[in-house]
């Protein structure tokens, strides 16, 4: 992308709000060295340091006291400088860190401001590095994605996005599909001669086919790629009274879910997370399987059916000292589970003792199931805007192929073709508004 000239510099504390050891304040724009330079006193100024170094010296200004000259030093501090292209934001760019003390943050920014600096918005060094062409769209929101990680599965997912896994799969099949539709808007001003074909049709069908392969697989990877991101949904379902709820608890290692040996005591879903292995699990409680009178009841089995449905894994547990013949519908990957193993069981499935805490065999499973999942695509979305824009790519391909296949002319297939490109370009941002990335990027933290 052409790098576009920003002329402000902008600056915001980039590190968590609170009291720290350290803060880090962030300068950004042409002006960034000048500006802090009207504030940094050390051997040298930054003007005159090299690109890549870190220099240590006071953060001071000039007051008037009584009518006299004074110098106020505010901290000391480190002062890293890093030169335009070569920064996060492609600009010129000072990082200084300071003691962490909320009064001297807030006061170096307001210091900074008054010295000519305008106050950063949401993600606004992050959005300058797209605009700088420092990264493309789908990486500027895997930044935001890492920040927000929560365990180690999501952090991977996201730093596969940072490094372009999505990005340079898009960009070939983009590049590829654009030259033949040139070829093909090239036959359009040579209508009158019908008889030119620019365009191989027969290579035309085969990438046509090959790009509505590779959007497919990428529109059925987004189910484990948002699981990832928001925490792989497991239903823990079965009957009343087989211990369900003991079963959360022993997982969460806390009293989560009221246990008793009432029928009935849960009678919504009940919902936390846990990480195993690295990867975060959204466990979900539900109400007991069975029919009943009772209308509470009811609606609260109802959502424990729906939660079957839409879980990527259900835990299917069963009274192992019993015959259980609940049945239900599932989407996801089933483990059957025989809970009370202390006290001798029957059946197949997993053999496991919540009240014991003997439920390893359990969380093995779990975590080889989602590392499955994870292994079935090398490219993986996991963010909504990408999905919802592939799929309308995926649509356009297909009516590309039918078109192809019925020999319509190459001004209906160019434009197919040419929505195709655009929903691609959507994601890459290639194709984008201010609106679209005032969306984008008003969901960061100021800081970045």
């Amino acid at each position: 992308m052409q790098s576009q000239s920003v002329m402000s510099t902008i600056c915001a504390i980039s590190t968590p709000y609170g009291t720290g050891g350290i803060a880090v304040i962030r300068v950004s724009g042409k002006e960034s060295v000048s500006l802090v330079d009207t504030l940094f006193k050390g051997r040298k100024t930054l003007a005159e340091a090299k690109p890549g170094t870190v220099h240590f010296g006071r953060i001071q200004k000039s007051i008037i006291d009584n009518r006299e000259s004074k110098i106020e030093v505010l901290d000391e501090v480190l002062c890293s400088v890093f030169r335009a292209p070569h920064s996060f934001t492609g600009e010129d760019v000072v990082e200084i860190a300071c003691h962490g003390s909320l009064f001297i943050q807030q006061e170096l920014l307001r210091w900074l401001i008054d010295a000519g600096c305008k106050a950063a918005e949401p993600g606004e060094f992050t959005r300058r590095a797209f605009l700088n062409g420092k990264m493309d769209l789908p990486q500027a929101e895997a930044v935001a994605d890492l920040i927000a990680a929560q365990s180690k599965a999501e952090k991977d997912l996201a730093l596969s996005q940072l490094r372009g896994s999505v990005s340079s799969e898009l960009a070939s099949l983009r590049e590829r599909l654009l030259h033949f539709t040139s070829l093909i808007e090239l036959e359009l001003d040579f209508a009158d001669h019908e008889e030119l074909e620019f365009a191989d049709r027969t290579e035309l069908k085969a990438l046509a086919a090959e790009i509505a392969t590779k959007l497919a697989s990428l529109i059925a990877s987004f189910r484990t790629g948002n699981a990832i991101r928001h925490g792989i949904p497991v239903a823990i379902v079965g009957a009343p009274n087989v211990g369900k709820s003991t079963l959360l608890n022993a997982l969460l290692g806390e009293q989560r879910a009221i246990v008793s040996d009432i029928r009935g005591t849960t009678r919504d879903t009940v919902e936390d997370t846990l990480i195993l292995d690295g990867i975060l699990f959204r466990l979900i409680d539900t109400a007991g399987l069975r029919e009943t009178n009772d209308t509470i009841e009811n609606m609260g089995v109802e959502r424990s059916r729906q939660a079957a449905e839409k879980a990527q894994i259900v835990v299917h547990v069963s009274d192992g000292t019993a015959v259980s013949g609940e049945r239900l519908a599932v989407n996801g990957t089933i483990i059957h589970v025989l809970n009370k193993a202390d006290l001798g069981v029957t059946g197949e499935g997993l053999r496991i003792s919540a009240k014991n805490n003997a439920i390893e065999p359990l969380k093995q499973e779990l975590v080889r199931i989602a590392k499955a999942s994870m292994e079935t695509s090398a490219v993986m979305l996991s963010n909504a805007r990408h999905y919802e824009a592939i799929k309308r790519a995926h649509a356009a391909i297909e009516r590309v192929q039918e078109g192809l296949t019925q020999g319509l002319s190459g001004e209906l297939l160019s434009l197919d073709l040419q929505d195709c490109l655009n929903a691609l370009g959507e994601v890459t941002g290639q194709i984008t508004n201010s609106e679209v990335l005032a969306n984008i990027f008003s969901k960061f933290c100021i800081g970045k």
